[in-house]
């Protein structure tokens, strides 16, 4: 039988051991969530490809035919806002899912030990998968389009890592803040829509007038979304590498600040959640 040691301060000593001793907790939450999202729905899974397909149809005829935009080079249209929905869906479905989480699991949270970072964390987990769905029907369109892409495609992982820690940052802050405040519960669907309007998804970022853009780059989505673009578009549009700077400045300040001011309000969770 494991031995089980009292002693001051040992949860805050051992709480990053913890979060690997406890990771069959973090598998467990994230297939439920997984399972459950679903579950009762006429549609089921096909939602997964159905909502990224019709906000792309929809943004193509916005932007393309009404607006007159257009994609750089020979991209199709709807490639172009594909690849921009993909980083987009996977970051702003972490962020309201990530958000909500520690309230909808009070239960568990008020009631045993484990490190609260595996909820939200399990909860981006989840994300992900819908994310996977998503990559499967842009490669569907690009064999619809004959678009094959380049040796940029080896890029794409670099852009993923960043997804996560943007969303895993900003969720952490969004999480804990809901549990201390609850009036962000109404405040998050308004920053995930304000978000959408302030992120390239439904046009290129080089529509952006220059003396707006190094403020429209403090959006970190918009150098994950230009990143995304240039892996699997064959470099079009251009990275304006002070927009990826920017992201990556951006994005890391997010993940380390997100973890300190969760990390900072775990220890009250339980008590006002």
């Amino acid at each position: 039988m494991p031995e089980l040691i009292i002693e001051a301060e040992r949860t805050e000593k051992n709480y990053w051991r913890d979060l690997w001793r406890f990771r069959e907790l973090f598998y467990f939450l994230a297939l439920r969530d997984i399972l459950v999202r679903y579950k009762q729905t006429v549609m089921g899974i096909a939602w997964a490809v159905v909502r990224p397909l019709l906000t792309m149809l929809i943004f193509s005829v916005i932007f393309n035919r009404v607006a007159k935009l257009h994609a750089p080079a020979a991209v199709p249209y709807a490639l172009l806002v594909m690849a921009g929905m993909l980083p987009w869906q996977f970051i702003s479905a972490s962020l309201a899912a990530s958000a909500d989480s520690l309230i909808l699991n009070s239960n568990l949270v008020s009631k045993i030990y484990f490190p609260r970072l595996i909820v939200p964390a399990s909860s981006v987990i989840t994300s992900f998968v819908d994310f996977l769905i998503t990559v499967a029907l842009m490669a569907i369109m690009m064999a619809w389009y004959r678009f094959v892409p380049d040796w940029r495609l080896v890029g794409l992982p670099i852009f993923v890592v960043l997804a996560f820690a943007a969303s895993i940052g900003a969720g952490l802050w969004l999480c804990a803040l809901n549990v201390e405040f609850r009036d962000f519960r109404y405040i998050v669907p308004f920053v995930v829509q304000f978000g959408l309007y302030v992120s390239p998804v439904g046009f290129s970022s080089t529509v952006v007038p220059g003396k707006w853009r190094f403020l429209f780059s403090l959006n970190p989505a918009v150098g994950i979304i230009d990143g995304f673009r240039w892996s699997l578009l064959r470099g079009q549009p251009l990275i304006w590498w002070p927009d990826l700077i920017n992201a990556i400045l951006v994005t890391v300040i997010l993940f380390f600040s997100g973890i300190w001011y969760f990390r900072r309000m775990e220890r009250t969770f339980a008590d006002v959640i």
